[in-house]
């Protein structure tokens, strides 16, 4: 694979951070721009980030040094990149116009902001569960009226935690799930240090997240029609998401029933052995096994798995009949690796394996 010069939007962030950790070393991708607010324009890395660094390792050496651009400087920013990751700290208006500005320059935008997911022709893509919603960006295209530029983006961190679980048991007709998430305080941009009264706490409410979390999936289990995406009218899902004293991992706990009901040897079995585009293609950044399920009743636990495969696969566990739905399962993925920065990252590996990048 051909090295692609990369940029970060949004780069002194906690999602920016985990960008700048993932990206320092990859073996396709060069970081050769950083971008944030005016505030932190001029400064190199270290001085803009101070002592705001969240990251249990340290910041990249080769990054320390680089100037932040300003990330309204948009013909700055796209003369040193093929493409940017985007990770502001924006209303959603002023977001979509950040992205479609890059765009528009012919510098594609892989986005972990939410401000885009509601367009109709801009994919949503968890890489290993609907990679074919990349053939929209043609559309796209044409209605920004580019040759390269596009707008990707990945979905909420939280359904990394339960839609991969459930998406591969399409076949058995899904009639409806709910799910609880319990929800990091990194999800939040936070630590501990930050968030002291989040120690020994419980929030019952993360603004947004339960209409993301019912909504998003549908467009993911979508259908491209007369280019925009549809939406899928079913699995009806319900959500109520929840802030924990965790500091990375979403944890899921999810009931669901079908029209087909399958066995639980059959639904194990399938999770077990499920692949996906990035694992056919061997991205750099993806999980050799996506979904691990975890017999024991006492697992996967957030601390002892959010790592798992790098942070980017997906724990299952405790699958057993219910009295109201078929089946309630769990599920655990790390909301910055795989929910935010890491499925970015392996989204922008798909898209230039694909050939949307050249």
């Amino acid at each position: 694979m051909k090295q692609f010069n990369v940029g970060i939007i949004g780069c002194t962030g906690m999602v920016g951070q985990r960008f700048a950790t993932l990206l320092a070393d990859h073996p396709w991708f060069n970081v050769t721009a950083l971008a944030a607010s005016p505030r932190s324009a001029g400064k190199s890395y270290e001085e803009a980030v101070g002592a705001r660094w969240a990251m249990t390792e340290p910041m990249p050496e080769k990054l320390k040094k680089m100037t932040v651009l300003d990330a309204a400087d948009v013909s700055a920013v796209t003369a040193l990149v093929d493409f940017v990751f985007c990770a502001v700290d924006m209303k959603k208006d002023e977001i979509r116009a950040l992205e479609d500005t890059y765009a528009k320059a012919e510098c594609p935008v892989v986005s972990n902001n939410s401000a885009h997911r509601g367009t109709p022709d801009v994919p949503m893509i968890i890489p290993e569960l609907n990679p074919e919603h990349m053939e929209i960006i043609a559309a796209q295209r044409k209605r920004l009226g580019t040759k390269r530029g596009f707008v990707a983006v990945k979905s909420n961190c939280s359904l990394q935690s339960y839609v991969p679980a459930l998406f591969p048991l399409s076949k058995f007709g899904i009639t409806k799930s709910l799910v609880c998430t319990y929800q990091a305080i990194s999800g939040a941009g936070k630590t501990f240090e930050r968030w002291p009264e989040m120690v020994d706490n419980v929030i019952p409410y993360i603004g947004g997240e339960e209409e993301k979390s019912e909504k998003e999936p549908l467009k993911i289990w979508g259908t491209i029609e007369n280019g925009e995406i549809v939406n899928a009218t079913s699995p009806e899902i319900t959500a109520q998401c929840l802030r924990v004293p965790v500091s990375d991992g979403h944890f899921a706990a999810v009931f669901c029933s079908f029209e087909n009901k399958p066995s639980k040897e059959e639904i194990i079995e399938i999770w077990n052995t499920f692949k996906g585009r990035p694992q056919e293609l061997e991205l750099p950044s993806a999980p050799k096994q996506f979904l691990h399920y975890f017999e024991e009743d006492n697992m996967p636990q957030t601390k002892l798995h959010r790592g798992l495969e790098n942070g980017m696969a997906v724990s299952l566990g405790r699958l057993r009949e219910d009295s109201q739905y078929d089946y309630k399962f769990v599920g655990l993925s790390h909301n910055t690796l795989r929910g935010a920065a890491g499925g970015a990252v392996l989204l922008a590996e798909l898209l230039c394996a694909e050939g949307y990048m050249d």
